[in-house]
């Protein structure tokens, strides 16, 4: 009996780990998506918004990438 339970298990976590990748495609698409739209809308608005808007960016996407970095197990 002990068997069955630890083979389900299993199974769920190699389902799981086939899924994980598509997941992450699909965040990574709705992110492009979002900074698509805010480049336009800040393009709209003038460069002086332009500068600061990159600089921010900039921050947060060295922040995140000090982040995964410190997280990754």
């Amino acid at each position: 009996m002990d068997d069955v339970g630890r083979t389900t298990v299993l199974a769920g976590e190699a389902v799981m780990n086939l899924l994980l990748p598509f997941w992450q495609v699909v965040i990574g698409a709705f992110v492009l998506l979002a900074v698509i739209a805010s480049i336009g809308r800040l393009a709209r608005r003038g460069p002086s918004r332009m500068t600061t808007a990159l600089l921010v960016t900039a921050g947060a996407i060295a922040c995140l990438a000090v982040i995964g970095v410190l997280f990754q197990g």
